[in-house]
């Protein structure tokens, strides 16, 4: 397990908040966010994934053009989505930008393909909500019909089929790496297993260990058509600070404004603190010094015998100064930790 669990981080690309307490321009939250990268290629983390979203609260609705900017300013930590929207995009054109991204990179990209849990992209483009799950399944079914890289012959309801179709540029010493991201439902579990993609399960509340029969379902319906087991992921928020105090202070305001303001368009109550202290001391909250966050994550990659974690650090208007702080201690204390906890 110690060899084997790789660590992440993910960021949604937050407007973060300056010095005078104001929000920053989407562009310097871009150009920060190329910042964290550099800084966590330096300390060792292995992957760094960039959310899409197409709001005003997050700045990044072209991962693809940050992680190629990434890339040309990092040597070896892995680049990828988290996740991309594929029901509202082409799925062609991800995986030609995807391969770009492979290119420019030298083989460091992934891509993690999900249906999002926001949905400002489908009137944006030009998709029907109605076909929520079609769309998903169909884009899904040509996009994992590219990864061989042999010439396409592909026919869906949603768009003209493909007749022995080359796609550019080929990933270079493919096939591209490319997870599917689920939100917890055997549904979806399945289907990673039916197109025989690696499962990252966002885990953003509750104890982890409840997605353990999601897992348990992983195996076996591998076991059924007797293949090997391919890696299991979890996505998950936190934050890493000296003390456990100074994290919870640090956090929770930011956390709070960020889940409130997403919150009150789904009809959530707004987040007490006593709702926060229960997620971090029982939930899927990564939160903590550097020893108290490598404990929780030591459990659940245990429990959930997990390949890779992945940290979303970031937390709406979080000061870019303390987002780099956490990348800081979580490369160069927290993984050690769990390297040596499940060693």
């Amino acid at each position: 397990m110690a060899r084997e669990l790789e660590f992440g981080l993910d960021t949604f690309g937050d407007v973060t908040h300056g010095a005078d307490g104001e929000p920053l321009p989407h562009a310097q939250v871009i150009r920060n966010l190329v910042a964290e990268a550099e800084l966590a290629d330096r300390v060792g983390i292995d992957f760094i994934g960039v959310g899409e979203h197409h709001r005003a609260d997050f700045a990044v609705s072209a991962p693809e053009a940050v992680l190629a900017a990434m890339a040309a300013r990092t040597s070896r930590i892995r680049l990828g989505s988290a996740v991309t929207v594929l029901s509202s995009d082409d799925p062609i054109r991800v995986f030609q930008r995807f391969s770009t991204v492979d290119a420019v990179s030298n083989g460091r990209a992934e891509v993690i393909l999900g249906r999002g849990s926001f949905t400002e992209s489908f009137p944006l483009f030009g998709f029907d909500l109605r076909d929520y799950e079609k769309l998903f399944e169909e884009k899904l079914d040509l996009f994992t019909a590219l990864l061989p890289q042999e010439p396409v012959s592909w026919q869906g309801s949603l768009r003209p089929p493909l007749k022995d179709q080359r796609i550019y540029p080929p990933v270079e010493h493919g096939p591209l790496k490319t997870w599917i991201g689920v939100g917890g439902s055997p549904e979806s579990v399945i289907r990673a297993v039916r197109y025989d993609l690696p499962l990252m399960l966002a885990i953003i509340g509750g104890d982890p260990l409840r997605f353990k029969p999601y897992v348990d379902l992983y195996h076996r319906a591998y076991a059924q058509i007797d293949k090997p087991v391919k890696p299991i992921g979890v996505h998950s928020p936190g934050y890493v600070a000296a003390t456990d105090a100074q994290a919870r202070e640090e956090f929770f305001p930011a956390f709070k404004q960020g889940r409130d303001r997403i919150g009150a368009e789904r009809g959530w109550p707004p987040m007490s603190r006593a709702d926060f202290e229960q997620e971090v001391a029982h939930g899927s909250l990564y939160l903590g010094s550097p020893e108290t966050v490598a404990r929780k994550i030591a459990a659940t990659a245990k429990g959930l015998g997990l390949s890779r974690f992945q940290l979303k650090y970031s937390a709406g208007p979080l000061a870019h100064e303390k987002l780099m702080e956490c990348i800081r201690l979580y490369g160069e204390q927290v993984i050690p930790m769990v390297r040596e906890m499940l060693g």
